[in-house]
């Protein structure tokens, strides 16, 4: 069984509430919001005014820069969307890949190892701030000083914790700690900061798999995968949908369709795809963006129920 999220950006009021409503009707498991200061909407405003329109939709950042991001703000802004949707709140971090982004608020972008470290002290310092502790932290990487989330208090006991990322420390943190592990499939970020090459073929998925793995050992119950799907098409030529995105990522078409960050085919194919991927790499959870919803919306019912037991020839 497999569920799917929708990831956008609001540009009106007409068209994100309608959204909204759409993605919630649609049978969507959760509507999230971009969080890149300075490039797109605030998220938890964009969240809460899809709160207001909606009743059962989970609702969260995709993800929050845990460099730019203040622990006790960030606690409570996923604290108050929890507040104002009735408990449907979902907290995502990611390390933060985008130098402009540390620029604006006065500090430049650490090394990777730097950036994970930040990332793993904030996403502890919001649980224990969510969970009702008093936090108290003084290193090279967060310093915050008997912080206390008195008000509001959220509605859920735990707010799940999304963590997306591709990277192995992370990864493995991930596996140990966070709910959902949101793969990416991100490697090295390139000049304009926003785009990167990616880690798409097998090696490299089950490499990031193991991480996960790795970290995960010895939980009773082992966090959720989820990929952050980047291209969508239903088309009865896979292989020409996908080939400029093999062009692009230096991959075969066939590369391409192998993954789970790229869904193309026929219905029959992307079900299929949808339940190979479970099977190959346990990935239950995909995020879309929101130009997908209206081809995938007729699949859902489908992509929700038990995997397929033929695989489609490909043409």
């Amino acid at each position: 069984m497999a569920t799917f999220s929708v990831q956008a950006q609001p540009t009106d009021a007409a068209s994100w509430t309608e959204l909204a409503r759409t993605v919630e009707a649609a049978g969507f498991d959760a509507l999230f919001a971009a969080d890149h200061p300075g490039a797109c909407a605030s998220p938890f405003v964009a969240l809460a005014a899809a709160a207001a329109v909606t009743g059962t939709l989970g609702l969260g950042s995709y993800v929050s820069n845990a460099g730019v991001r203040a622990p006790i703000l960030l606690a409570a802004d996923v604290a108050t969307l929890d507040v104002v949707s009735g408990g449907r709140a979902r907290l995502g971090v990611g390390a933060g890949h985008t130098p402009v982004e540390w620029r604006a608020v006065g500090r430049e972008r650490p090394d990777v190892a730097g950036r994970v470290r930040r990332c793993v002290a904030v996403a502890e310092a919001v649980r224990a701030l969510l969970a009702g502790d008093e936090v108290t932290v003084d290193t090279e990487d967060l310093t915050t000083y008997a912080a206390r989330l008195d008000r509001p208090r959220p509605v859920q006991d735990r707010i799940p914790l999304t963590v997306g990322t591709a990277n192995s420390a992370l990864l493995r943190w991930a596996g140990a700690h966070a709910d959902v592990v949101g793969l990416t499939g991100f490697g090295r970020t390139l000049p304009d900061g926003h785009q990167h090459t990616v880690r798409w073929q097998a090696d490299q998925i089950e490499a990031q798999l193991a991480h996960v793995a790795a970290g995960a050992a010895g939980r009773e119950t082992p966090p959720v995968l989820e990929a952050l799907v980047q291209h969508v098409a239903v088309t009865d030529d896979a292989e020409a949908a996908a080939a400029g995105t093999a062009a692009e990522t230096g991959l075969t078409p066939a590369e391409v369709l192998a993954t789970p960050f790229v869904l193309a085919g026929t219905p029959d194919e992307i079900v299929a795809a949808v339940a190979g991927h479970e099977r190959r790499w346990g990935v239950t959870r995909f995020v879309v963006r929101a130009g997908a919803v209206d081809a995938l919306t007729p699949l859902l019912p489908r992509l929700a129920g038990k995997a397929l037991d033929f695989e489609p020839t490909r043409k």
